[in-house]
């Protein structure tokens, strides 16, 4: 092995202390959850939230999780999302990591007052789990 002269990117800024890290990551679990977890509280009658595709109705139509709501990112104002109570807590998805409909979803679900966490992965990581999705267009599209 060679002698290293330097520290690696990796390395060259510290990893923070355990307790740091600790709650940092512990954290994290206030604003996501994944694609797992939301499958099995779906499929076991557990679902004590409202799953949201953000995308457009279009892509919803091609392929959504199961049990999703279309209700693309821009739709997102008092007014409609007055329909739920306001301690509804909202999951929302969008096509994956490289999109941030999710992101703009939370911002403005958050702005308005309302619980949201991000489903990490969105539709990538839900057919990275192979877990079925459902096709055909929302309801009252």
């Amino acid at each position: 092995m060679p002698t290293l002269t330097k520290p690696s990117p990796v390395t060259e800024t510290p990893p923070a202390d355990a307790a740091s890290a600790r709650a940092h990551f512990a954290e994290a679990f206030r604003f996501e959850t994944d694609c797992w977890d939301v499958n099995y509280s779906l499929t076991n009658g557990l679902a004590d939230f409202v799953l949201l595709d953000v995308r457009s109705p279009e892509l919803y139509a091609q392929g959504h999780v199961p049990g999703a709501l279309s209700v693309p990112h821009r739709k997102i104002v008092e007014g409609y999302m007055a329909q739920w109570p306001q301690e509804t807590v909202f999951v929302v998805y969008c096509a994956g990591p490289h999109c941030n409909g999710a992101h703009r979803a939370a911002v403005r679900l958050a702005g308005l007052g309302r619980p949201v966490k991000l489903m990490l992965g969105g539709l990538t990581g839900w057919l990275d789990e192979g877990l079925p999705l459902a096709r055909g267009e929302a309801p009252g599209a």
